[in-house]
């Protein structure tokens, strides 16, 4: 055998992040050292405003779909259509009034897709004219 020192096939480790010299600075897992910034900040201060303001949006488009789909209803139904279309815009206009509850509640994502489902229902509705 031999008379040489043991050496392992792994390297020595290097010293510690914390015990370099000039390091401050926390460290990434390549070891890179980073900066917190606080750029972040300004992205949450408006947060509620905006959440608030989605809610009224989706209110406030609800509510006018309903009256446009509820008023063509009205006016088809006066008019010699089949039944069919204002049976339509009626449909149409009470999925668009859901979806404003639900847009007042703050499930805006729902909402947007019940008042394209609604609005695309009155489409159907006009195409049938």
């Amino acid at each position: 055998m031999h008379d040489a020192p043991h050496e392992s096939a792994h390297p020595a480790p290097h010293p510690a992040p914390s015990d370099a010299p000039g390091t401050d600075a926390p460290e990434d897992a390549h070891g890179d050292a980073y900066v917190h910034e606080d750029e972040d900040e300004d992205a949450y201060e408006d947060g509620p405003s905006d959440a608030r303001r989605a809610r009224w949006t989706a209110t406030g488009a609800g509510a006018l779909l309903t009256t446009a789909g509820l008023a063509a209803a009205v006016l088809r139904a006066l008019d010699s259509v089949p039944p069919l279309v204002p049976l339509a815009y009626a449909c149409g206009a009470s999925g668009c009034a859901l979806a404003a509850v639900l847009g007042s509640r703050g499930r805006t994502r729902r909402a947007l897709w019940l008042m394209i489902a609604g609005t695309a229902l009155m489409a159907v509705g006009d195409q049938f004219d």
